[in-house]
């Protein structure tokens, strides 16, 4: 809040002031100012959608998926609790690679090699490095979320914690419907907005979703493990892939999987899974 004082020349701050409000007034709509709790989410709503249809998104869009939305507190409750990247690697990784992920991350690698033998030769990315983020962000496709995809990121876009990178991920789920790849009905996934096998937010899925013949606007992330991984493929790629280079801590190819996930526990569990499922040697199995 911007506090007035006033002072003699109040004619004159008057006139500023009717002349910053012809400005505001002028310029696009803004979502309202965030909030700490529900009490405000309707009000911030309704100034989101105004926002959203001057830029270009339709009526019938933002109803189709914005109408009837109300602030998730099993959003925000995740968004607090976060504590798994705080483990150590040895931890965090004893956790995610597990022999049973192991045997089936190979059986997946063998399912889908013509695919993943594509996707190498387009993007310079292994099929490993790929099965390795699959299994680790969803399980193999087996815990894709349940969580409505635009309540959560409303709510995130609303909550004053990260209120600005979420609002900008609501808006590209708009774009996403009105593109015609997905309806609303359509875009569940993970409670901080992320939807598919490897779990793109709207963002990333607007700037790398591709089919495996690598054909933009075609992939279908959530049903089709073999556009999923592509489109992981084409996400590393556009973000410094190396092909030919490992990409294991302090290898060329490593800061490529810390643009997938900044945290640094987690890209070094990749980086294992995918060793593993490679058939690299582990310390235990050195002769």
């Amino acid at each position: 809040m911007i506090l007035v004082h006033f002072t003699r020349t109040a004619l004159r701050t008057a006139a500023l002031a009717g002349a910053a409000a012809a400005i505001f007034c002028a310029a696009p709509v803004r979502a309202a100012q965030c909030g700490d709790d529900p009490d405000g989410f309707d009000s911030w709503l309704a100034s989101f959608k105004q926002e959203a249809a001057q830029q270009g998104i339709s009526r019938s869009v933002i109803e189709s998926a914005l109408g009837g939305l109300s602030y998730d507190d099993n959003v925000i409750s995740h968004d607090r609790g976060q504590r798994a990247f705080r483990q150590s690697f040895d931890r965090f990784a004893a956790k995610h690679i597990t022999a049973f992920g192991i045997k089936k991350g190979k059986r997946l690698l063998l399912r889908y090699a013509s695919a993943l033998q594509r996707i190498e030769q387009r993007y310079g990315v292994p099929g490993p490095v790929l099965v390795s983020i699959w299994g680790l962000e969803t399980g193999f496709g087996s815990a894709t979320g349940n969580y409505s995809t635009f309540s959560a990121l409303a709510t995130l876009a609303y909550d004053c914690r990260r209120a600005e990178r979420f609002h900008t991920e609501l808006l590209d789920a708009l774009k996403i419907v009105q593109r015609g790849d997905l309806t609303p009905a359509g875009m569940r996934g993970a409670w901080a907005g992320e939807i598919g096998q490897t779990q793109f937010l709207p963002s990333s899925y607007l700037k790398y979703a591709v089919d495996v013949d690598g054909n933009r606007n075609g992939g279908d992330l959530i049903n089709s493990p073999e556009d999923a991984l592509a489109s992981t493929a084409n996400f590393l790629h556009a973000n410094g892939w190396q092909r030919g280079a490992r990409w294991d801590e302090g290898q060329p190819n490593f800061a490529a999987l810390l643009e997938w996930n900044k945290a640094t526990v987690y890209a070094k569990t990749v980086a294992a899974f995918a060793d593993k499922l490679a058939g690299a040697a582990s310390d235990d199995d050195q002769q």
